[in-house]
Parts: C-alpha cells; structure tokens; sequence
C-alpha cells in the first residue's frame, strides 16, 4: 500500500469534503441536477484558493476559463518546429497529439524549446502512467488531456503524478520546463500545480456513468466530450437523442462538480452549432478551433501538417 504524507492527505481530503454534491435547485437536463447560480469552475475557483494560488495564472488558458471565457486549440501531430512557433501566439493552447501521431518526446520537446512561452503546451497522453505524465511535465506542457477516462482511478493517476507534492508524487528533476516557465519572477516549483490545466476526456458509457466521480476529484479542471468515439464506443449516431443525452450526462456532472465542460466538436461551443442544444455558451474547453486574433493557418494546417482554425468567428458566451 502506498503512503501518502499527512498534509497531502490533509489538503486533499479537506478540498473534498469542501466540495457539496450536485444541489437539486435547479434540474439539470440529464441524470444530475446543480445550482445554476453558481458560476461554471467555481471548484476550480475554490481549489486554487485552498491551496493559496496567486492569481491571476500565468497558464493563460487556464486564466481564460477562470474569467469565463472559451478557449480553442490548433493541433500538431507531427514535428514542426516552423509551424508550432506560427500558431502558437494565436490560439488558446497548443494541442499535441501523443495518442494517435508517431510524435515523440523529443519531437515536442524540440517544438516547445524553439519558441518557448510563446503559447500554452498541452498534450495528448497516450496513458495515465508516472513515465508519461513525468516526460510530459518534464518537456514543458502547462496541460495534459488524458484520453477514454473510464474510472476515478485512472484520472486520480494523471493528477498524482502532474503535481509536485504535497499534492501529487511527480518528481523533481532536470528538464527544460523550470527553465521554460521560471522566468521574470516565477517560482516554477511553488506554482506550476496551480497552473497545470487537467482535462479528461470521456468517450465510453461506462465513462459517461463515472463522470461526477472523475469530475470531482481535486486537480481536474475541466471533462472534455471525445465526440466521435463516444459515438463509437456507444454505438449511437452523433445528433441522436441517445448520443445528445450522454453528451449532456457529461455536461451535467462537470458543472454539478464545479469543473469546466468543453467538446471535440466545436459545433457544440457555437451557437445554433447542434440542432436542439441551447447550452453552447455552457462548452467552454474546446479542441480545435478559430484563434482568438483571426489568424488562420496557410493549406490544412501551419506547415500542412497541423489541424487548426476553422473559418468562424468567436462569439462571447
């Protein structure tokens, strides 16, 4: 059995025992109810709080959804140092694909040193395991998205080993991160557990029925609907009342949680964007996307290579 230090325990028992289950004031629409007086992120809010963040985050996506507001991605999936550093400064974060590219470590280890600080990391785990989530730290990334999150323990395992204690067990070593992010002021150590964004996506039923549980642990910030496989894994077409009310399964128990919400789809960030949903302004950590100064890829992506900004506009929620 593994040991946990008294004042980990402390602090992460006593955020949860902060944090009231969903309240029945106001009916949510699937299978979860929550007060819609209290803002989206208001556990995040209180997180940061307990464990005395300074604010605001220098993870500026982070801050974005912290000020309410929606955040897009542009994907890189292959080495592309030219491309990362044109998209970087324009969109919300950087979404590197680990999961189904043939990238490795290396690769964006060399794209985040090249132009560093000039957007926000974020990466794409191909697992939950303390060697990836270290290398990915390690390299740089202010933000880790783990993919088909099916159990609490398999999220509890990427914020354990993404935070230095006392919250997690990640371990301190020489890396180009605290070069990276340590600059003008900042404590790396001491605040980049507060600036990591930790998001998981949900894909499967059986995911879908655990997400309260998985929201509510301490350190996730945000679920994020994996749309097309939870079509696949569910077997229900995408738009069709069986696929839209898993959709707002996830919805309900990230804000029930007090945690942020957001799809794959962008459609669902986009007024009108699904047909009978009026919950768009509600979707706000979304993948790929428009920047947020109207700049757009040249081809399919900076450099061919990356997925980034569809044509429209971004519409205040």
């Amino acid at each position: 059995m593994r040991r946990v230090s008294v004042l980990a325990c402390t602090l992460m028992c006593a955020a949860v025992a902060a944090w009231p289950v969903a309240r029945a004031q106001t009916p949510g629409r699937g299978y979860l109810s929550y007060d819609a007086a209290r803002p989206q992120g208001w556990a995040v809010r209180e997180y940061l709080t307990s464990i005395n963040a300074k604010l605001p985050l220098w993870n500026s996506a982070k801050q974005k959804l912290i000020d309410g507001k929606q955040i897009f991605s542009f994907t890189i999936n292959s080495l592309d140092v030219e491309g990362y550093c044109a998209a970087a400064p324009h969109f919300d974060y950087i979404f590197f694909e680990m999961q189904h590219s043939t990238m490795t470590w290396a690769d964006i280890e060399k794209m985040i040193a090249a132009c560093p600080r000039a957007g926000v990391p974020m990466i794409r785990l191909p697992n939950e395991l303390e060697d990836t989530v270290q290398k990915a730290t390690d390299i740089g990334a202010i933000g880790l998205l783990a993919p088909t999150v099916d159990t609490v323990e398999k999220a509890q395992s990427v914020v354990r080993y993404a935070q230095f204690p006392p919250l997690g067990r990640r371990s301190q070593g020489r890396n180009q991160a605290a070069t990276i992010w340590g600059v003008k002021g900042i404590d790396y150590r001491q605040s980049v557990n507060a600036n990591m964004l930790i998001v998981m996506m949900i894909e499967t039923p059986t995911g879908v029925a655990n997400a309260y549980d998985i929201a509510r642990i301490p350190g996730v910030d945000a679920l994020l609907v994996a749309n097309g496989d939870l079509g696949s894994f569910s077997g229900f077409a995408p738009g069709s009342p069986r696929y839209e009310a898993l959709v707002t399964e996830i919805h309900d128990s990230a804000i029930a949680a007090g945690k942020f919400v957001g799809a794959v789809t962008t459609a669902y960030a986009q007024r009108g964007g699904i047909p009978g949903r009026t919950d768009w302004a509600d979707f706000r950590m979304n993948w790929n996307g428009p920047s947020f100064d109207g700049w757009t890829p040249r081809s399919t992506g900076a450099g061919g290579r990356g997925r980034g900004a569809n044509p429209q506009s971004r519409e205040a929620p």
